[in-house]
């Protein structure tokens, strides 16, 4: 997976394609989709959610430039592999999800396999996780329309925020908080499932 499907697209960094040789995708997967886990495509994880693409989770990574030390946010836990990838890449890791089904089997599974730096939260991850920030890191794993300014406020200086962005067109955008306030760019046009929120 890692050569054909990752590194063949041009994700180079070798810290990310080393976290992503180590992760056993299949634990994150349905038990009916396990054959399936390491296809070139993401897969239906229950309750209207999808895990991501293997390159997409590479390619974001990759861009959110994540040092050993570093603190980082993830919004939008889902199967809770995203976070376990972060986990061997950061120092600690806190990830919200909305869904509170998914909430408990991510934080299960992330347990199971040793990852004691992930935090797991189930909530409306809109308002970030203010009691814990600033963070170094921010990744976003559901399409808003645009950046929740919550998360942007809750970004430390120098700080990178990847996430993807748009309703009908959807975009990675990398947002980095400078001195001379955010500035964001686009990189590649995507399809994720749609942030949503408590009502």
């Amino acid at each position: 997976m890692v050569e054909r499907q990752i590194a063949s697209r041009g994700v180079t960094a070798p810290r990310v394609l080393d976290a992503m040789r180590k992760v056993p995708r299949e634990r994150f997967v349905p038990p009916e989709l396990i054959r399936r886990a390491y296809d070139d495509s993401p897969l239906p994880i229950g309750l209207g959610q999808t895990i991501s693409q293997p390159y997409i989770v590479a390619y974001m990574t990759e861009l959110l430039r994540t040092a050993a030390h570093h603190r980082v946010l993830e919004i939008g836990t889902g199967s809770g592999y995203q976070a376990a990838i972060l986990s061997s890449l950061a120092r600690e890791v806190y990830t919200i999800e909305i869904v509170p089904a998914l909430a408990r089997r991510a934080a299960a599974v992330l347990k199971e396999l040793g990852h004691r730096n992930v935090h797991v939260r189930e909530g409306d991850g809109y308002a970030g996780w203010p009691t814990e920030a600033p963070f170094d890191r921010i990744l976003v794993t559901a399409a808003p329309e645009a950046i929740p300014q919550p998360l942007l406020d809750q970004l430390a200086p120098d700080g990178v925020l990847v996430a993807p962005v748009g309703s009908t067109t959807q975009w990675i955008v990398v947002a980095e908080k400078t001195g001379q306030g955010i500035i964001e760019r686009r990189t590649i046009p995507v399809r994720f499932v749609p942030f949503t929120r408590r009502q």
